[in-house]
């Protein structure tokens, strides 16, 4: 659980930095078009810091660290991340440099995405086998009946007692 906790630490930082870093740059060079600089920020804040504390709750509720299916999507989704943020961050300063884009940026930023979509995947195998796992034998929670007092916090004699009240019965 605590590399989760630090990943998505990590990316917050990471996210609020590169935000700066894109106001300022564009700011710096009087840069008003579109680039990928302003997509660095919403990756690193939502793929990897918002993410990263969805698994640390998942992580709490159904024990999915610790297996070697957790450490391979841990890896893999941050190395894909990092990956797609730093071509993300090269891409968008040479746009703003005015300096054109070098063909061999596109082919590792399509490699981060693909081991983004692979982390993902494992991510939701291991959620899948997890939630099998604690799936109850009988299937669903079975409807259980009411008893008196079962959920009113009110005993079975004081039940009657009120029930003889409202129907006028002598008590």
């Amino acid at each position: 659980m605590r590399k989760s906790y630090h990943a998505a630490h990590l990316y917050m930082i990471l996210g609020v930095v590169s935000g700066l870093y894109y106001r300022e740059f564009t700011k710096l060079h009087d840069f008003d078009g579109r680039t990928q600089l302003a997509l660095v920020h919403t990756h690193l804040l939502a793929l990897g810091m918002l993410a990263f504390l969805v698994v640390l709750a998942l992580d709490k509720l159904f024990r999915l660290s610790g297996s070697r299916l957790f450490t391979t999507f841990f890896w893999v989704c941050n190395a894909g991340l990092v990956l797609s943020a730093a071509m993300m961050f090269v891409h968008g300063s040479r746009t703003v440099l005015g300096r054109p884009v070098p063909v061999g940026v596109s082919l590792p930023a399509g490699l981060g995405h693909i081991l983004l979509t692979a982390g993902l995947v494992l991510l939701f195998v291991l959620l899948g086998r997890r939630l099998k796992e604690s799936a109850p034998a009988h299937g669903p929670n079975p409807v259980r009946p009411f008893r008196a007092g079962a959920r009113t916090g009110i005993s079975s004699g004081q039940e009657e007692k009120a029930e003889r009240r409202r129907s006028g019965r002598p008590g």
